[in-house]
Parts: structure tokens; sequence; C-alpha cells
């Protein structure tokens, strides 16, 4: 099961966050467009469908080898995503160069693309992935930020960084040159879980605690929409500052969705 949510936000007057799920491909991927009104909300549209168009195309050309190898190395499942977020920075690139009023835009993109019991990850910026199993909540991804640089070197605490001044000062983005460093994670997941992906406008408001409580007690545990609700919720009665984007794709069994399911959303918002 899963849903997907992009709110605007109380302060914006645009909505430059956009989401995608597919579970036909079993494909999910939320984006945060960066660069004013009209350029970041075609970012991270370009970025959402570039990567499901060449996933597709992946698996009508790599046909059963895509669909049959899991482990990390030696598999064409995470190496096909990695090339499908680098075709996207390259689609965002070149569509900045054509037209001077897009000239400077660029989206983070947190993908997930699932097989059989594992959760493929590819990411570039600070939008994250969150795994909730029982009462805990982890965090999958590392942001890249100049923050995110400082906590991985011991700079800053994890506490520290959550009230950052620099905390949203991203080091690497889609769009902002041809070419991008794509960071790939794998993880094991079984049935109960949840995975989370969302834009810094929900993290930023909503601890990895209080997200593992809001499910643990919600009164439908197995809705994606209204897990997806809830913390999007959360996040705008904290008075959000930035568009709040999350997807959420709740694990029931080893065989996530149907081979026929083939449900295609690209963005459920609301002002």
């Amino acid at each position: 099961m899963s849903a997907g949510l992009t709110d605007v936000g109380k302060k914006r007057d645009h909505n430059e966050d956009s989401f995608l799920i597919d579970e036909d491909l079993k494909l999910f991927v939320v984006a945060d467009g960066m660069g004013g009104h009209a350029g970041g909300g075609t970012a991270s549209r370009i970025a959402v469908e570039t990567i499901d168009r060449e996933l597709r195309q992946a698996r009508s050309t790599q046909g059963s080898a895509l669909e049959a190898k899991t482990a990390l190395q030696d598999s064409p499942v995470p190496e096909a995503i990695r090339a499908a977020v680098e075709r996207a920075c390259i689609a965002i690139y070149s569509k900045a160069q054509e037209d001077p009023r897009l000239a400077g835009m660029g989206t983070t993109v947190i993908s997930l693309l699932l097989k059989d019991e594992q959760a493929f990850f590819a990411h570039v910026g600070d939008s994250r992935a969150y795994l909730v199993r029982g009462d805990e909540c982890a965090q999958l991804t590392a942001d890249h930020s100049r923050v995110g640089e400082m906590v991985r070197l011991h700079l800053l605490s994890p506490d520290e960084a959550a009230h950052h001044p620099a905390r949203s000062q991203l080091t690497r983005s889609l769009g902002s040159g041809p070419g991008v460093q794509v960071d790939l994670t794998r993880q094991p997941i079984e049935a109960g879980d949840v995975l989370v992906l969302c834009t810094d406008g929900l993290w930023d408001l909503v601890a990895r605690a209080e997200m593992a409580d809001a499910f643990a007690t919600s009164d439908h545990p197995t809705s994606a929409s209204a897990l997806t609700d809830a913390i999007v919720d959360l996040a705008i009665k904290r008075g959000a500052s930035d568009n709040v984007t999350a997807a959420v794709i709740v694990i029931t069994s080893s065989l996530p969705f149907p081979a026929a399911a083939g449900r295609r959303l690209f963005r459920r918002g609301r002002s």
C-alpha cells in the first residue's frame, strides 16, 4: 500500500515539490525543487518524470535481468536507478540552458525501487528516506548539505544540526551541473515495515520519534493514505514555512505490490 501528499505550507505561495508513485514499477520518488516559482517546480517535475521514464525503458530493454537479481553488488537494479537519477540531472541542466527563465533551477531527489524483500534507494540532496519498524524510526539516507557534512565529520551533533542556520545549504543537487554523484542505499524489508520519503519541509518539523509515534497510535496503521496525512498534517499544524511532501509505503508482505497493480500517481496536492 502506498500514498503521497504535497502541501504548499503556511508561508509559501507556490509549491516546488513533486512526487511520483508508480506501483507497476514499484517506484516512488520525492523531489524538492529550487529556483523560484517557475524553476523549482519545473526541476522537480522533470526529475520524477525522467526517473519514471528511464526505469520503464530499463525494464523493457533489460527485461528479466532487471527483475531477477536483488543483491546490491553485481545487480542491475541499483545501477538502473542510479542511471535514471543521473539522466534526470542532465535533463534539468539542459532545460535550464535552453530557457533563461529557468537559469539556476535544481532539485533534491529521493527515489525508492522495491524488489522482493529489498528496498533500493538513490538520492541527491537533503530529501530523506526513513524506515519505521515497530516503535523505532531510522533515517536511511545522509543529507548532502553543509550541516550533514559537519555531522559526518563529528563537528556537530545531530541535535545541534537540527537547529543550525545552515542546515538547508546543499552540497549536491540535480541540475546544478550536467553530472552529479548519486548515493545508493539498500535496506532489507519485512512485512509491517513502513518506508517514508519526504522533503525537508516535513523532517525539519517532525522528528523521527514523533513519526514513529504517529504511526503507532494511528487508528488506521495499515492505511498509507492515513499515515501520510498524519505526518503532513503535523508539519502544517506547526506552521510549515516550506512546502511539505511525503510518500508512505506500507509493506504488507514479501511481495509489496502485485505485478499487475499499475497505479501511477504524480501528485496529490492541496493548497
